[in-house]
């Protein structure tokens, strides 16, 4: 994941081409903590949390997130818990700055939320 989080950002171009199916998958095993390549074009996680308000902070924060990169993911949020859905709409799959956004997304709960769930 650290590689990712010092990648500079830079935005995906609408001429990118996808990655193929093994470059997600090898990007995806990097990222790893629990988030999931579907349908080779779509990359999500469900976060869990101990209650309704704090997934509903963490909802916020990635909405910042994204309204600074310009890359917005689609969220549902639950009691408990919060589902996030990167879905490149522009090149109609997935590219490195996906996966950059994922781990940034990741380090937000990790340095906030994470340690708030009961063992």
């Amino acid at each position: 994941m650290d590689e990712f989080l010092t990648t500079k950002w830079k935005s995906t171009r609408v001429d990118t081409p996808p990655m193929t199916a093994e470059e997600a998958a090898d990007h995806r095993s990097k990222l790893g903590n629990g988030w999931d390549v579907t349908d080779g074009k779509m990359l999500e996680k469900t976060f869990k949390f101990t209650n309704f308000n704090r997934a509903l902070q963490f909802t916020t924060e990635v909405g910042n997130f994204a309204d600074e990169k310009n890359h917005h993911p689609d969220i549902h949020l639950a009691w408990g818990k919060a589902k996030v859905v990167i879905w490149p709409h522009r090149i109609n799959g997935l590219a490195l700055m996906d996966f950059v956004w994922a781990a940034h997304v990741e380090k937000i709960y990790q340095d906030t939320y994470e340690g708030l769930l009961p063992s």
